[in-house]
């Protein structure tokens, strides 16, 4: 596996459990040459879940956006990466769960599980991707997402 720091391809994996009843390994891995410490997963590309976005349409599950939209949400906030990494590694292996059966999940149920954990984690981080993710209208929707949450 290439290092994502340095792109050396020797490591040694550290960790590994099964995730999503046997659909999935993850691996956490350390590189040898840079000590840089990465996850991994092996699925069977086969049987990947689609979701289900608001306007109908289907696309496959992408580990990537998601993990894009919650580091901009924490971007500068005094998480951790490894933090960051197990929230995501969370919502993948849950949604991975709730897909299980039909192979399809809402986009809405995703967010959703996604605002819950966040408002435990970090409350500006919240707020951040709830005004990307409910679209609000207008001020007053926002302020009142706000005083939901007790910021």
């Amino acid at each position: 596996m290439r290092c994502p720091h340095c792109g050396t391809i020797e490591d040694k994996v550290i960790e590994s459990r099964s995730l999503a009843n046997g659909d999935a390994v993850r691996r956490r891995r350390e590189c040898i040459n840079c000590g840089y410490r990465f996850t991994s997963y092996e699925k069977i590309d086969e049987r990947q879940f689609m979701i289900v976005k608001k306007d109908g349409r289907r696309e496959p599950f992408d580990r990537q956006k998601l993990e894009r939209g919650v580091v901009r949400a924490f971007e500068k906030r005094p998480v951790s990466q490894m933090q960051i990494e197990s929230l995501i590694n969370e919502i993948e292996d849950e949604t991975a769960i709730l897909s299980t059966g039909n192979r399809e999940i809402s986009s809405s149920i995703i967010g959703n599980l996604l605002l819950e954990r966040l408002s435990k984690l970090d409350k500006v981080a919240y707020i951040r991707f709830a005004s990307v993710y409910k679209q609000f209208n207008d001020l007053d929707e926002f302020i009142d997402e706000i005083k939901k949450v007790g910021v």
